[in-house]
């Protein structure tokens, strides 16, 4: 537990500021290492983008826990950057919940959010997302709080309600998750700032936002109604595919490697594998 308790007091001290900040999406070791010597504050580890690194499939949950606290492991290993994750509706019910808030403990994650979405979607479904009972919803939260060992693990109330049903379902979701005693809000589909300013007028836990209106993308706003992390997409990985395709793409047709457009300098790679590091390492231990 003290292996984490830096990186997660960093994360409650975002969650503390007057500030809201971008989180950089990551999904992997390198990825992670990227965002930090950018200087990004914390990193942010999403589902959706789980789904794709692990098993190369769309974000229909049908990724274990397992696999994502894996991955999760993986991240928080490499670097110490402030890790929060989506665990989605914490793969089951409110028991499922509580382990995998054991689980993503215990893999070094700062903070998860714990949604109230019906996950994976049912049979016979017309596509469209559903949310959960207030009550269950509630339940969830209450065993996530239950399940953590480390107090400063921060666990954040989810709602997708903004573009499921409305507004004010939004609002009596988060006020009930609120009472709960979970650390933060994360509200997923807001698109105006009238829906902002009036979830502001009524919660007073710091707010975490995702998927929301280009009208509300303006940081200086979003940190006067109390949002201190604002998710803006998960671009990196989508970056990441493209370079592969079109890199293997020119290869195939013949392109010389030394040839190649866009590939990372020696002195970029040796920077993220950490080379010096595992040269002094070496140095002290296997000579």
């Amino acid at each position: 537990m003290s292996r984490w308790r830096e990186r997660r007091e960093n994360f409650r001290t975002i969650l503390t500021a007057e500030d809201c900040i971008h989180p950089a999406s990551v999904f992997d070791p390198i990825s992670a290492r990227i965002a930090k010597d950018l200087g990004f504050e914390m990193g942010m580890f999403a589902g959706s983008v789980a789904s794709l690194t692990v098993l190369g499939a769309p974000d229909i949950v049908v990724l274990t826990l397992s696999e994502f606290a894996g991955q999760a492991q993986r991240i928080c290993r490499a670097e110490a950057l402030p890790l929060m994750v989506d665990a989605d509706h914490g793969y089951g019910n409110a028991l499922n919940v509580m382990r995998t808030v054991e689980e993503l403990e215990a893999a070094g994650t700062a903070g998860l959010s714990i949604e109230d979405t019906l996950l994976p979607t049912s049979f016979g479904s017309t596509g469209t997302p559903q949310l959960l009972s207030v009550d269950e919803g509630v339940g969830k939260m209450r065993a996530a709080l239950a399940a953590r060992s480390d107090p400063n693990l921060v666990i954040a109330g989810r709602t997708s309600a903004a573009m499921i049903t409305d507004v004010e379902d939004a609002i009596a979701r988060a006020k009930a998750y609120e009472a709960t005693g979970v650390d933060a809000i994360f509200l997923v589909g807001l698109k105006s700032r009238a829906d902002l300013d009036a979830v502001a007028g009524e919660i007073n836990l710091p707010l975490i936002v995702g998927g929301i209106g280009n009208e509300l993308m303006d940081l200086d706003y979003l940190g006067q109604r109390g949002v201190r992390i604002c998710l803006h997409g998960h671009q990196p990985i989508a970056a990441a595919v493209h370079a592969i395709y079109e890199t293997m793409k020119a290869l195939r047709a013949g392109t010389a490697p030394d040839q190649l457009e866009n590939i990372a300098s020696k002195d970029l790679m040796n920077q993220v594998m950490r080379s010096d590091i595992y040269k002094n390492l070496s140095d002290e231990f296997l000579q």
